[in-house]
């Protein structure tokens, strides 16, 4: 029997105007990415081809790799299935049509969709869910044998229909070689003065086709999103998502509903996370790491057995060697931190390389932004097995030798040679060979 080949599209040309933002809906973040991104990675484990996003004019370049159709302008659903239909082809088979605001939709919700589409021979079938609210979603009518008959939107809809519990998630499979015309022939004969898809769906019906409704598990996977209330309720329902993916494959979050993980964070097995910590971006947190509380760490890497925080914020380009340490009110940025190397509190060390063994006293900074416009910043250089002193300042570029001692209170603005001791305010003083490393 031959595979029934299968395309998708996207639907994601609104400009939400109920976000209040002039940032298009469907790029709104969450959790690490923009919500339509959730919906391209749900369904990328099928294998559609091709996979479409249908966007407006302004978010046409948005996209990267995936194909893109353009709709002109927003004249609703159907219109906007019609716009992808010379980037689909005119080939037959199946057509998974996805909205682009349902970044809690599941790869398995759609396996099941299909499922129950190629199962009843159906020309189109709706994903249909049962919220405990319906608002303004529109309504699935069904006839006296259970079969569907129509979805009304709700501002169409009458008081009966109104009250129905059933709702359209906007999601569904098509056969292709019935979706074109009844397409081709739908009219903009609604309050919204719109091309509804619903419509397409109603006109497969009266012309006899059989049309199913699979019906969501988990309501809460075919909720769209349409205001900053429902994308703070999304993003809390994939925070739950994704600490228990983490919290099943061995990881410890102490708090999972005060800790926020974005997507593409990897934690190993036996590390902590400890309560209010937001761990973003790419970072990394290796086996026995113990991050927070009340940690940031955006684009990190954390070597095994690290100690974070508490009240700690690790920016990009952060990397903490095993059993490092940074501690109480300590920001990094996009430096090397070595093995075993300690930042215990109060300090900030930024476009620095530390070596190993290195213990770094409270309040030191790193002074790496130019003097002059134009000119890159400076970057420190402290070698392994250094102690600096409280209050210090490293001027960049600067670097400090192993095993150098540096007096509390110096700001430090010329090189140090190994194994001195250096500082001694007003004016820098190196002492060679009063550093770490004596000689009896």
């Amino acid at each position: 029997m031959t595979e029934t080949k299968l395309a998708a599209i996207v639907m994601a040309g609104g400009l939400g105007t109920r976000m209040r933002s002039a940032t298009p809906k469907h790029l709104h973040p969450i959790l690490g990415r923009r919500m339509v991104d959730w919906v391209l990675q749900a369904a990328a484990p099928l294998e559609p081809l091709p996979l479409v996003v249908v966007a407006s004019p302004e978010s046409r370049d948005e996209f990267g790799d995936v194909a893109v159709a353009v709709q002109e302008r927003p004249l609703g659903t159907g219109d906007a299935v019609r716009s992808a239909r010379a980037a689909l082809g005119d080939g037959e088979g199946d057509l998974l049509v996805l909205s682009g605001d349902t970044p809690l939709l599941t790869v398995d919700l759609l396996r099941a969709l299909l499922e129950t589409h190629r199962r009843e021979r159906a020309a189109a079938t709706v994903l249909s869910f049962e919220p405990d609210d319906p608002r303004e979603y529109g309504r699935v009518v069904r006839g006296g044998d259970g079969r569907l008959r129509a979805i009304v939107e709700a501002v169409d809809a009458t008081p009966e229909q109104f009250a129905i519990g059933e709702c359209n998630s906007s999601i569904y499979a098509f056969r292709t070689e019935h979706l074109w015309p009844a397409l081709e022939r739908l009219r903009p004969a609604n309050a919204q003065g719109e091309l509804y898809l619903t419509d397409a769906v109603r006109a497969l019906v009266d012309g006899g086709h059989s049309v199913a409704a699979h019906i969501a598990s988990d309501p809460s996977e075919a909720e769209g999103v349409n205001s900053r209330a429902e994308l703070a309720a999304a993003a809390a329902t994939l925070r739950e998502r994704i600490n228990l993916a983490h919290m099943l494959a061995g990881a410890t979050i102490v708090d999972p509903s005060s800790t926020w993980i974005e997507s593409e964070v990897e934690l190993e097995p036996d590390c902590v996370v400890f309560p209010f910590t937001v761990l973003r971006g790419t970072t990394r947190v290796a086996a026995g790491a113990e991050i927070g509380p009340h940690t940031v760490a955006v684009d990190a890497a954390i070597g095994a057995g690290a100690v974070i925080g508490p009240f700690c914020y690790l920016r990009p380009g952060t990397v903490l060697e095993a059993r490092s340490k940074a501690g109480t009110f300590v920001e990094i940025k996009n430096s090397h931190i070595g093995e075993r190397t300690k930042v215990p509190h109060l300090s900030y060390v930024g476009d620095a390389d530390i070596g190993e063994d290195t213990n770094i006293a409270a309040s030191n900074v790193t002074v790496n932004y130019p003097h002059q416009p134009g000119r890159p910043k400076g970057r420190t250089t402290i070698g392994s097995n250094v102690r600096t002193g409280v209050d210090n300042a490293f001027v960049a570029p600067v670097t400090i030798g192993d095993d150098a001692w540096i007096a509390a209170g110096a700001v430090i603005t010329e090189d140090v040679p190994p194994n001195a001791l250096a500082g001694f305010p007003p004016r820098q003083v190196n002492k060679e060979g009063r550093g770490g490393k004596r000689n009896g």
